[in-house]
């Protein structure tokens, strides 16, 4: 990788499009240390949420949360609006032939998903002032002096609310407007880089404080040998995550001989490469994302009734039975997301009809109708195998980086909760889809300039 990045820098364009997509993340973690005024941080209650809803959304939007920023919502409404759009494209046919419409169906579809998003932010906003302000003392006029001016703004606490959401949702739409600036002028896609250096700002904040503990001379040796363990278990989860990242499954395709006019074409064989884990991060972003959003709005309009017992009975932080159930529920959800996303990814009829239009063939398979039943066979196999490892990633980890650090004794740095099951799976995604974004645009650079 730091090959590629080294020839990279040497293309000009290319050297131009990883600068302005620095300058793009700069931009936006500049935004997440810029508080809004009113706002409190709210670090003691994110510790006690670490594992929730709200800990999740500080670490994707790397502990803009937690300070009270104006990049607080990130660009968490755009991601459960593609979401819901991706949902919707397979429920409803006028959603279904825009996709298929080019670059303008792509147009009406991206306006839709930024329509949706502003409405699941100005929600998510309302739904995190309320309930922070209720339970934590989220809100204070102390920035405002004194004077009448604070005394109107006491007596009518509306006020304060519509002015921190419209900033934060002003915020989130800000956040939208980077992700979409860094795909069309940067490299990698915008979006997914926003969430990459959110989790690792997080997780770096978390390793500095746990190195800092090491100076604590009554718990050196303890910290010492907690820190190595953790890290030596995370590269052990990293290469794991790697190495069924680039598995996959060769189909191999056989093209038949064609004559047209003196030349013959065809002849040759090829392909189809089949990945084990084609729908990556996905399948754990929609369970997440379905098994969160409930939480936050029972939370936030009935904390003492239905919040009290969704967080009792089918939470993280819930009882026993509770644990249980989540993990279960959470478990079939990254099942049924993983074959929904293959689904919708991948037509094996479409394929099989194109593989037959260029006179090629399956070796073994008869053109046409068995090869699409084939080729949905493999899929189903394949896909699996893909969802028993994001439930084993989404588990494992877990479990592992809270039992190897609570032997030591390495406790409350939230080092543990920093790398989640999403956070490392985005981490290596994103990590290998820029490696692979900068050697196609080298590769293409190369072919210009042969042609040339």
């Amino acid at each position: 990788m730091f090959e590629t990045i080294r020839n990279a820098f040497k293309i000009k364009d290319i050297r131009n499009k990883i600068l302005l997509t620095i300058l793009f993340v700069v931009i936006y973690r500049f935004g997440c240390y810029i508080t809004v005024p009113g706002l409190t941080p709210i670090t003691n209650a994110l510790e006690s949420d670490s594992a929730g809803f709200l800990g999740l959304m500080n670490a994707i939007t790397g502990s803009a949360l937690s300070q009270g920023s104006i990049f607080a919502l990130g660009i968490s409404p755009y991601i459960n609006s593609s979401i819901i759009v991706q949902l919707l494209t397979v429920a409803i046919p006028a959603l279904e032939r825009w996709s298929k419409e080019g670059e303008e169906g792509k147009e009406k579809i991206n306006k839709l998903t930024r329509w949706i998003t502003l409405g699941l932010a100005i929600i998510s906003a309302v739904g995190i002032v309320l309930s922070m302000d209720s339970a934590y003392g989220y809100l204070n006029t102390g920035w405002l002096g004194g004077g009448k001016v604070k005394e109107f703004f006491e007596a009518n606490k509306w006020v304060m609310y519509i002015y921190i959401t419209a900033m934060l949702v002003g915020g989130s739409m800000l956040c939208m407007w980077i992700g979409e600036r860094i795909t069309e002028y940067g490299v990698s896609n915008g979006i997914s880089m926003l969430i990459f250096v959110g989790i690792i700002s997080t997780a770096a904040q978390a390793l500095l404080k746990s190195i800092v503990g090491l100076f604590t001379p009554s718990a050196f040796a303890d910290n010492l040998i907690s820190i190595l363990l953790f890290l030596v278990t995370l590269v052990v989860v990293f290469a794991f995550i790697v190495w069924v990242d680039g598995a996959e499954r060769k189909i191999k395709v056989q093209y038949a001989k064609q004559v047209k006019g003196n030349k013959m074409y065809g002849g040759q064989s090829t392909f189809i490469p089949l990945k084990v884990n084609a729908s990556g991060v996905m399948p754990l972003i929609f369970a997440y994302a379905l098994m969160s959003f409930p939480q936050m709005i029972l939370s936030t309009f009935w904390p003492d009734t239905a919040g009290a017992w969704w967080t009792t009975w089918m939470t993280a932080q819930g009882n026993g039975v509770g644990i249980a159930v989540y993990n279960v529920v959470l478990a079939i959800l990254i099942f049924v997301f993983a074959y929904f996303y293959s689904q919708i990814s991948f037509n094996p009829y479409d394929i099989a009809k194109n593989i037959q239009n260029n006179g090629g063939f399956v070796t073994g398979i008869r053109p046409g109708r068995e090869t699409s039943e084939y080729l949905s066979k493999v899929v189903n196999r394949i896909t699996l195998w893909g969802a028993v490892f994001l439930t084993i990633i989404a588990f494992v980890p877990s479990v592992l980086f809270s039992v190897v650090p609570g032997l030591i004794g390495l406790q409350n740095t939230g080092l543990i909760s920093s790398f989640s099951a999403t956070g490392m799976l985005i981490c290596v995604s994103v990590a290998l889809e820029f490696n692979k974004q900068l050697e196609n645009q080298i590769m293409m650079r190369h072919y210009k300039g042969f042609l040339k």
